[in-house]
């Protein structure tokens, strides 16, 4: 499989990707929990559907030390037992977030309570600002097809 435009060799997509990795380097250098991070990037990756992020961030979080069974249940965390409290508010803020079109209100208010109770204002606004870059990456890698499955950890700097 091909990509339908090469990102890395496009000045344009090369310039843009340089903006959004410094707004994700922001996030990364936050509060808000590592773990959290990861989590949040993979379940809006699956959402998305996009096998190149979905495949990173698992290889990612897993380098970090997170353990193979959160990884393999964070789509299914509503049912799983191996999530904190703030991240299951933080990963349904994600797919609230993520999902924004498929609800008329977009994200609710009690969903925004909940990860509230979690959260102070400045991890409130990493985690938005995550969910934001984390869907615009995904639909950078969907739209042109960039196929998944040859991520190294820490490829990308």
């Amino acid at each position: 499989m091909e990509a339908r435009l090469n990102l890395f060799a496009s000045p344009v997509a090369a310039k843009f990707a340089k903006h959004i990795v410094a707004a994700g380097k922001v996030i990364e250098d936050s509060t808000l929990p590592a773990a959290t991070q990861e989590l949040v990037k993979l379940r809006a990756s699956q959402i998305n559907g996009c096998g190149f992020c979905t495949d990173m961030h698992s290889k990612d979080a897993a380098h970090a030390g997170e353990t193979s069974v959160r990884l393999n249940l964070v789509a299914a965390w509503r049912e799983a037992t191996v999530f904190t409290d703030a991240e299951r508010a933080a990963l349904e803020l994600t797919e609230q977030g993520t999902r924004i079109a498929d609800a008329a209100g977009g994200v609710t208010d009690d969903a925004w309570a909940n990860a509230a109770k979690h959260y102070d204002e400045e991890q409130l606004a990493s985690l938005v600002s995550i969910i934001a870059v984390i869907n615009a990456f995904n639909r950078l890698n969907v739209i042109v097809q960039q196929p998944a499955g040859d991520y190294q950890p820490g490829q990308f700097g």
